[in-house]
This record gives C-alpha cells, sequence and structure tokens, in this order.
C-alpha cells in the first residue's frame, strides 16, 4: 500500500459518517489502548487505577492501536483519551498542512502528555541479520489500523524495500505465525518489556530481535538499547530506534455542553491524578513509567485546555477519595478487564465493516465533512 492510499485510509476513517448525540448517551470516561498484549493497555489500566483513587471510573478499552485510537478519540463521544504513536501523528499533521479536509478532520485533537518510549522491534528468524535481508521475505507488519501498521509502512518505504512482502497481521497472529514458518518477520512497536514476547516462550536459538542501524531511519525516530536479558530469549542487547507513545485527548470546551462540561473535567481530574500519582506509579506500575518525562510534546500540537486547568496547583477535583478498607479494598481497587472498542462504537458503518467489500477510493467518496464531536 502506497503513502497515497495510508493517507486517503486516514481521510476517511477520521471523517465522522453521520452525526449521533453525545450527550443523548450515558456518560462514561473511557481509554483507548491497544492489543491484549501490548505496553499501552497496561499503562491504560494504571492511569485507571490512578483515577480510581479518586473515586473515578475510567474503563480501559483494546483497540487494534494507534490509528483506530485517533479516530476514536475524534469521532467516537464517550472516548476522551488514546494512546498514539508520535510517527503516527506527525504522519498526519504533515499530511494535513496541504489538504483542508484532512485539517478539519484533526481540529479537535489535543496533546494530554507525552508519555514514554515504543521500541521498534523487528522479532526474524536467526538466518536473517539485518533489515535489508528482509528482501523478498513474508514480514507481518501489524493490523490496518494500528501504529505498528503505519511505523512498518515507513520504515520500509524509507528503506526503499518495495519487494518485501507486507502482511497485514496483528502481533499476536504474526508470533505463532512465525514459530511456524510461515512468514519470516514480524514488526511489533510496543514498549519494552512487552507481554508477547516475555509471557510467550520464544526459542532464542531460532530467533532473535534484528538490529536497527539505518542511517536514513534516524531523521524520523530515536536511537535507543534494549538491554540484553530484557526477553529470555534474547540475552544480547539490540540497538533498534523508537516513537514517542502520545496520550492524547480532544478540545473539549468547559461552556459548550452539559458534554462537553464533564468531558473537560474527566481530563482535568485524570491530569490532576496522574501528576498526583506519578511517584507511586514509577513503584508499582509499567517499568516504562521510569521514562516518562512530560516536557516533550510533540511540535506542532496544542496541549488540552482542561489539561492544562487540571495542572493547576490550586486545582480541585469534583470527587472524594474512595475509604477502603479490609473487607473491601479487593472490589474498589479492581481494574476490570478491557472491553473490546468494538462494543462501544456508533451503530453506523465503521471501518472494520467496510474494508471487506471497499476499496480506499470508495472510502474517499463516502466523505461528508467533520462533524463536531
Amino acid at each position: 500500500m502506497s503513502a497515497q492510499r495510508i493517507i486517503l485510509l486516514i481521510l476517511f476513517i477520521l471523517t465522522p459518517l453521520c452525526v449521533f448525540g453525545a450527550q443523548a448517551q450515558e456518560f462514561q470516561k473511557n481509554i483507548v489502548t491497544g492489543g491484549a498484549w501490548g505496553t499501552n493497555i497496561q499503562i491504560g489500566r494504571d492511569l485507571a487505577s490512578a483515577s480510581q483513587g479518586c473515586g473515578q471510573s475510567l474503563n480501559v478499552i483494546e483497540s487494534a492501536g494507534s490509528l483506530e485510537n485517533l479516530i476514536a478519540v475524534v469521532k467516537q463521544p464517550n472516548i476522551q483519551f488514546g494512546i498514539v504513536q508520535s510517527d503516527v501523528l506527525e504522519y498526519v499533521r504533515n499530511y494535513s498542512i496541504n489538504d483542508p479536509d484532512l485539517q478539519r478532520s484533526i481540529d479537535g485533537l489535543r496533546v494530554m502528555f507525552p508519555l514514554y518510549n515504543e521500541e521498534i522491534q523487528v522479532l526474524a528468524d536467526r538466518r536473517i541479520t539485518r533489515l535489508s535481508d528482509l528482501s523478498g521475505k513474508k514480514v507481518a507488519i501489524g493490523n490496518l489500523d494500528s501504529g505498528t501498521f503505519l511505523t512498518a509502512m515507513l520504515i520500509l518505504d524509507i528503506l526503499q524495500m518495495n519487494d518485501v512482502t507486507r502482511m497485514e497481521i496483528d502481533p499476536a497472529n504474526a508470533l505463532p505465525m512465525l514459530m511456524n514458518g510461515e512468514i519470516d518477520a514480524m514488526f511489533y512497536v510496543s514498549g519494552v518489556p512487552t507481554k508477547l514476547f516475555s509471557d510467550i516462550a520464544i526459542d532464542g536459538s531460532k530467533y532473535h530481535l534484528l538490529d536497527i542501524l539505518e542511517p536514513e531511519l534516524l531523521a524520523t525516530y530515536t536511537p535507543v538499547e534494549i538491554a540484553g536479558g530484557t526477553y529470555p530469549f534474547q540475552p544480547e542487547p539490540v540497538s533498534v530506534v523508537a516513537v514517542k507513545a502520545i496520550l492524547m485527548t480532544y478540545d473539549y470546551k468547559l461552556g459548550a455542553s452539559n458534554y462537553n462540561y464533564k468531558s473537560c473535567r474527566t481530563v482535568s481530574d485524570l491530569a490532576s491524578s496522574l501528576l498526583t500519582s506519578l511517584g507511586e506509579l514509577k513503584q508499582t506500575g509499567h517499568p516504562k513509567w521510569h521514562d516518562i518525562d512530560l516536557s516533550k510534546v510533540p511540535p506542532g500540537w496544542k496541549v488540552s485546555d482542561c489539561v492544562k486547568i487540571g495542572m493547576a496547583s490550586d486545582y480541585e477535583r469534583k470527587c472524594q477519595r474512595v475509604e477502603t478498607t479490609t473487607a473491601n479494598q479487593d472490589e474498589s481497587t479492581e481494574i476490570p478487564e478491557p472491553a473490546n472498542l468494538s462494543e462501544i462504537r456508533k451503530p453506523v458503518a465503521t471501518i472494520d465493516v467496510l474494508k471487506p467489500t471497499k476499496t480506499i477510493q470508495e472510502y474517499l467518496y463516502q466523505l461528508k465533512g467533520r462533524v463536531p464531536k
């Protein structure tokens, strides 16, 4: 799929198809994260735990990844937060400069907080030693709606590796296919350590992570090292590149409507909860909390005004802390398993429904112009 086809897809999926009143639905607080095996969903659960300490209930929702998360924040009511890769944001922003339709679609996107590095991991047969060896090979590049997909496409295009067979397979399904010899390698963009590579037995004598040292990639990606022993199958360190995970939200206006008011307060409350709980998250949450630098806002994007309200030193959360006892502590601190994004989508034609029967050009034909969330 060419870069032009990707951007046509983004133009469609960022454009709402019809109007449904968010105010008419029961108000919920939701964050879309990523797949069940990824780091993003664990970070989402940590955020839900931090907000729950203030008596809030933030639902953690599984998704295909960055592209779907970006769509959900723009289009879906009651989706206030989504984790999106920095290269996905950069890709969309660059194309929107000369594309009014895309610019209108992303007008409401705002930065909540920059989070952590997501390492670009390419797991391959040991006989493959570098990215250039992927020429002529079958390579899983992630779901169509995922950040892994877009990152893999960009990297292969930057390196002009046009003879790679690019297979749209999510990492959880790609790993057994790799171990069965059905594919030769797989891309996975996720903060290390990721559960998929940690919890599933991988034979280190047959498979390894590729070093990513190509200088052409350094203009877009940050060089990092995955320490030896991060995964049981990988005793030696690996030099790779990374993107930044960004927590995104929407440009809610306090006085616009009751829904906007409640959503803005939700954003402000989570901002306050995150700042208050950051030290605790570093001790009890995912290891990636140690790498978070809240000052690394991606260029070209605005921070939400609702976030700034919650960061104020005199901000008071409109909630009361839950007083737990030995009898009810487990119940009050339990984080529910992630729901699936399809369960709470608007009841209209979505990208998942249209993919089997519509071409990218037909997606573009469906454009109706952006409808405010």
